[in-house]
């Protein structure tokens, strides 16, 4: 049996200087607060490439046009495209003239930055070079970040939490510093769709013994001389009674304490210690942190943004084309509960997901790609166009359903997203008479945004998943007595992965793909490992692989790249290349203190959620389920990788 606690506090980050790319963050998964080394947010000018921020998942903003008033999606001019004898409109071009409506719409709404809390020195900013003797340690496994350090001479011992059951900050402050000399200001910033997400221009500012007179709830105890506690609760109303007023410091901690202990206990978990690879470690440390950050940021009741609840990451908005790289893997780790949370946001945006399908004559519903909590799509050269989102409910709820307790149950309680879903995906094909088969021929993007719309033609990893989420759609059917001969018909006349010159293009229409086009995501490779697919030649597919990692641009692949080019080669059997590609090193697939995955060179991505999500996604797979002491299918078998210990990790569909 794995000693969890003791395993995760193995890998407790710790600081001993200050960090501008690793901040540590708390939080329960709808609300995080990212600090600097003062456990607070003292430093927040000199974080200017991973800014300090108080997010969550309700606090958006959204600011009136010139006009005073807000745009809507028609007001944005169209582009058109002409194929297979019909005419389509996207939001794709931003023309002249339409300059105004098309970046409102991309920039609103945004999430904003709720407050700024940091300490100050005989009541003024203090600086980085003020501040000696740093330690801090997160401690994983209760949630409470501690933090000691020397200001001007002075000891400071700072204790920040957030409570597990609402939206409240926890902190504690002792020091030997005379009393008066220690304040703590929070400021709130008006919203901003920038990384930042906050306009200072109009920022109200609150001292230690104002900190009750804030709105949205936040409050005060125990103020007294060098030593101090306090809570701040923060709400989307200003009606003060709907927050938790009976909160304290003491409270918090202890619901934090509480909370990550459940959460711990409750997952799934695997213990390398015992391997001989020296890079066993750092596998492990990855897989305990990446747990952590999600559930910090990405376990609300909305999918995720790429950069969680840190920073704003394309104005703040959400990539559901993301969802299942950043949450998939906890249906595979236990904790099924928290990605089920998320399901509900789809019928919410039910029909506006409707009438962006029938925008352009589709039937069902077309989920979009990046948006807020509306679901409105972002006009966009790629959003618009994009479709690899669209099986990803059916996965999401495949997953689910597979360790879910009352089956029949949870099946009718998404079956309209199911339907609408799978009904979608029917009509966007194209049937080509000369072949008599069905195609995917667009005018679409796939994943690797590399391609012209109007020449994408039957890309292998859309079309295997095509048909992988309508075999999924199926089964809901015939189990739940539904009529779905249509879907049926559909895929069984789908084409199958095209090949050019024995290997997977990224689409037909592409024979240059490994010259012209070995960049991004390479994306033909994720048609089997991601998802299984009984279409594939494992010859083909294993000799595409090769040739993709020879040839192709490392610099401008994504963190996610390296766990679904991982998942390729162990569905493949080839378990050295599985943790050689897993765990490679590169600008892209680095890991900070903190855990998250950098995405260097990128100054509006200094984190990225989505590599660490991939990556447990990844070790669901390689662990597959197995029991305490056998061995695993996703590692290689050479004596290193003896001994992992699984606990409750389940492997992916088959």
């Amino acid at each position: 049996m794995i000693n969890r606690e003791e395993l995760i506090k193995k890998h407790n980050p710790i600081l001993t200087a200050i960090e501008t790319n690793s901040p540590l963050t708390i939080g329960n998964g709808e609300f995080a607060f990212t600090c600097d080394i003062t456990g607070l947010q003292t430093l927040y000018h000199e974080y200017q490439l991973f800014p300090l921020c108080t997010m969550s998942e309700w606090g958006w903003a959204t600011k009136p046009n010139a006009l005073g008033k807000a745009y809507a999606f028609d007001d944005v001019e169209k582009t058109c495209y002409h194929k297979n004898g019909r005419t389509y409109e996207y939001a794709v071009n931003c023309f002249e003239g339409n300059e105004e409506a098309y970046h409102w719409l991309r920039h609103n709404p945004h999430r904003r930055n709720l407050a700024r809390v940091g300490l100050l020195w005989d009541g003024r900013k203090i600086s980085g070079a003020e501040i000696t003797n740093i330690r801090q340690e997160l401690d994983l496994y209760t949630g409470i970040l501690f933090s000691h350090f020397t200001l001007n001479g002075f000891l400071i011992k700072i204790k920040t939490c957030c409570a597990k059951t609402a939206d409240v900050l926890g902190v504690s402050v002792s020091s030997n510093a005379p009393a008066g000399r220690l304040s703590v200001m929070v400021s709130l910033p008006e919203s901003s769709h920038r990384k930042n997400a906050s306009d200072w221009t109009k920022a109200k500012h609150y001292l230690t013994r104002e900190i009750s007179k804030i709105n949205n709830g936040c409050y005060s105890i125990n103020l007294s001389g060098s030593e101090f506690e306090f809570a701040l609760a923060f709400s989307p109303d200003n009606d003060n009674t709907k927050n938790r007023g009976e909160d304290s410091f003491a409270k918090v901690r202890f619901d934090s304490i509480n909370g990550w202990a459940a959460f711990w206990q409750k997952g799934g978990m695997a213990d390398f210690s015992k391997c001989k690879d020296p890079r066993a470690n750092e596998l492990e440390r990855q897989m305990i942190l990446s747990q952590y950050l999600i559930a910090v940021q990405c376990t609300g009741n909305q999918p995720p943004q790429e950069t969680g609840l840190s920073i704003n990451s394309w104005y703040g908005k959400f990539h559901l084309e993301m969802h299942i790289i950043h949450s998939g893997w906890l249906a595979l780790f236990g904790h099924a509960d928290l990605l089920e949370k998320s399901f509900a946001w789809y019928f919410s945006i039910l029909a506006n997901a409707r009438l962006n399908a029938r925008q352009n004559g589709y039937k069902g519903a077309r989920w979009p790609k990046m948006v807020g909590p509306e679901g409105i799509d972002s006009p966009s050269y790629i959003s618009t166009l994009l479709i690899w989102q669209q099986p990803h409910l059916l996965y999401l709820l495949e997953l689910t359903k597979s360790v879910n307790n009352d089956v029949p149950a949870f099946m009718r309680k998404y079956w309209l997203l199911v339907r609408e879903t799978a009904d979608f995906m029917v009509d966007f094909l194209h049937f080509n008479k000369e072949t008599g088969h069905y195609e995917l021929s667009g005018p679409l993007i796939p994943a690797q945004e590399e391609h012209a719309p109007e020449n994408v033609l039957n890309p292998v990893f859309e079309l295997c998943y095509w048909h992988f989420g309508l075999r999924i759609a199926i089964r809901w059917a015939e189990e739940l007595g539904e009529d779905c001969a249509l879907w049926q018909e559909v895929r069984g006349k789908l084409a199958n992965p095209p090949i050019i010159d024995d290997l997977y293009p990224a689409h037909a229409n592409c024979p240059d793909t490994f010259t012209s086009f070995n960049r991004d995501h390479p994306s033909m490779l994720y048609g089997f490992g991601f998802i299984p697919c009984d279409l594939i030649d494992k010859d083909i597919m294993l000799r595409t692989a090769d040739l993709a990692l020879e040839v192709w641009d490392q610099k401008s692949l994504w963190g996610w790249d390296f766990a679904f080019i991982a998942m390729t080669y162990a569905r493949l059997g080839c378990p050295d290349k599985a943790i050689e590609i897993l765990l490679t090193e590169t600008d892209k697939n680095s890991y900070a203190i903190s855990g998250n995955n950098l995405q260097r060179g990128r100054d509006d991505l200094p984190l990225y959620l989505p590599g660490n999500g991939a990556k447990l996604f990844a070790l669901s797979m390689m662990l597959k389920g197995y029991g305490e002491t056998k061995g695993c299918c996703g590692f290689p078998d050479n004596g290193l990788w003896d001994g992992i210990l699984v606990e409750g990790i389940t492997g992916l569909l088959e």
